[in-house]
């Protein structure tokens, strides 16, 4: 027995030694920088972390598109986090986004390096005592399961990544509102669980070339608005700029410059709902894209958005409060408003910021390829200069903000979505007429080329009529003011950039179900005219207003139809209206 026991102990001892000889060094290091690690090997790094440290939590949070499911890895000084425990915890909650594009594995490994480097030192696990960090390891399991050396042919490193679209070749940085996939859902899920108030979403940039390995791409300001967008423009962009700094590694706004040089001067990205920080702006998180340069040593671009991180984590920390205040009062600030700006354009008439600038002198030279001229940058000739940078954006576009939305029954795509992001509602229990205004579709664009899966509408308008509308038993009343005030305008309201009806999720009001047969429709025209002047005087000024309508038969058949109670109501009519009462 007396020897049993002493086996046990010396078990016991050995795994314990093996638990802190366990330094979780990643492939990141071992390969000294120019290697990212395969999905398996981050997920089970994940594992053995939490297996090892209390701190460390493992969730897996519903299906991807791969059929894999999406994992979440939390860290809280406290010991192991109750997953329904996070939203309403009064720490500071910080999710950060990796993989969104395998390609761009920088934030994969610098997260893993993160959270290993906070757990295993008491001065950082200190530090962030007050803070909960979660973590997506790889949000794009299909798009990193493959692997490959050539996808990404402007970027330096690492030797192998993943590729751009998912596993049914969606880029899910587009794919946030309209959530096609699984991802997206899935995502969802993990948000609403966490309710962050900061969201940081880890990439690499194409584009110009210029001394800096790292670039920001915060939330757009104005689009933010309130007391939120006044906070991320002159405090959180700021003080991530100057910590950066004192890092000895410069950062600058995403520089979003195509086909020209950044001395020409750059707009602001606009990241609307359909981008990882327009979603979450929509439930009133601060959102932050980290953006390195993909010119630059993949060793310098992972270690630079380490640091970022930790900038991120120390500025959340010492404005938990504030931040914590204005996120809970954003709503209300928003509904006092009256209006909602739907969509935004540059404000020319302000006044651009000046960044000084740290790129390389460009010239156009003729190619060598083909006969055309190419444009080139020179390393050797290095630059510090003011440029312009117009970060100003103004309403285009504003609603009048209704008590609430009523949404026809069946159409369960839409649904499904609300009650993905929490959108509560209730449903008539009986057939009922309310007073609403109704939208009707009155001009449109579409684009010639898909994409997304879509073919997206765009410069929409509509028509509004207040009248009596009688909604049926299991018809969706939602009110606005609910946490997702904003996703509910941003998606219901057709001429919103990335509205539900701008996404084809509403084409079935656009084609007529019903026609007439010109040569049986004449005698009834003849007949509506006699009986009706205001249409015959509509379509008396139309024929000497319009010569080309006034040379088409078939045009003034179908404009007498139109005007007629033959005209199916259904036709561009969408089911959604809104109620003020």
């Amino acid at each position: 027995m007396k020897k049993v026991f002493l086996l046990l102990i010396t078990v016991l001892f050995t795994t314990c030694q093996q638990h802190n000889n366990n330094t979780f060094i990643t492939q990141f290091e071992k390969s000294g920088g120019t290697e990212t690690s395969e999905y398996i090997d981050v997920i089970n790094f994940y594992k053995e972390l939490s297996n090892t440290y209390s701190e460390i939590s493992v969730f897996e949070m519903g299906e991807t598109d791969a059929g894999l499911p999406l994992h979440l890895v939390v860290y809280n000084s406290d010991g192991k986090t109750q997953l329904n425990a996070i939203k309403n915890s009064t720490k500071n909650i910080v999710l950060i986004n990796n993989g969104i594009h395998p390609g761009e594995s920088d934030g994969i490994d610098a997260s893993m390096l993160l959270l290993r480097d906070i757990v295993q030192n008491d001065s950082l696990k200190k530090s962030y005592q007050n803070t909960l960090i979660a973590v997506i390891p790889i949000y794009n399991i299909g798009g990193s399961l493959n692997r490959n050396s050539h996808t990404r042919a402007n970027q330096n490193g690492p030797i192998e990544y993943g590729f751009r679209g998912n596993t049914r070749n969606f880029d899910l940085n587009r794919d946030f509102v309209k959530q096609d996939t699984k991802n997206a859902a899935a995502f969802a899920d993990i948000f609403h669980a966490v309710n962050p108030d900061v969201f940081i979403d880890n990439h690499v940039s194409n584009g110009a070339d210029y001394q800096y390995a790292i670039s920001h791409l915060f939330t757009q300001h104005n689009k933010l608005g309130g007391s939120l967008g006044k906070f991320i423009e002159t405090q959180m962009r700021p003080a991530i700029e100057r910590s950066m700094a004192t890092k000895n590694m410069p950062i600058t706004p995403y520089v979003n410059v195509w086909g020209g040089t950044p001395k020409e001067g750059w707009s602001q990205f606009y990241d609307s709902p359909r981008y990882s920080t327009g979603y979450t702006t929509l439930f009133n998180t601060l959102g932050m894209m980290v953006e390195t340069h993909m010119l630059k040593p993949y060793k310098i671009r992972v270690e630079q958005t380490y640091e970022l991180l930790l900038s991120m984590l120390d500025f959340t920390q010492d404005h938990s409060e504030e931040i914590k205040t204005i996120r809970k009062n954003a709503i209300d600030k928003i509904l006092k408003k009256k209006t909602y700006p739907i969509a935004f354009e540059i404000d020319l008439q302000k006044e651009p910021s000046i960044i000084q600038f740290r790129g390389y002198e460009g010239s156009i030279i003729d190619s060598k390829v083909t006969i055309g001229k190419r444009l080139t940058y020179d390393t050797s000739k290095p630059y510090l200069a003011p440029v312009n940078y117009y970060n100003e954006y103004r309403a285009a576009k504003e609603t009048t903000i209704p008590k609430a939305y009523i949404l026809r029954q069946g159409w369960h795509r839409v649904i499904e979505r609300l009650e993905n992001n929490q959108i509560s509602y209730t449903q008539f229990e009986k057939d009922t007429t309310l007073v609403v205004e109704t939208m009707h579709v009155d001009d449109y664009k579409t684009r010639s080329s898909a994409y997304e899966g879509h073919y997206l509408h765009y410069n929409t308008s509509i028509k509004i009529d207040s009248i009596a509308v009688r909604f049926f038993k299991g018809d969706l009343y939602i009110p606005v003011n609910q946490k997702g005030a904003r996703y509910l305008m941003e998606t219901l309201e057709p001429e919103a950039t990335d509205s539900f009806f701008n996404w084809n999720f509403f084409d079935t009001v656009l084609q007529q179900k019903e026609g007439y047969s010109g040569y049986v429709f004449e005698d009834v025209a003849e007949q509506i005219l006699k009986e009706n002047t205001f249409i015959k005087d509509a379509f008396e000024a139309k024929k000497a207003a319009d010569k080309d309508f006034a040379k088409n038969p078939r045009a003034q058949l179908n404009f007498i139809y139109k005007r007629s109670l033959h005209y199916e109501k259904a036709h561009l009519l969408l089911p959604i209206y809104k109620a003020y009462e």
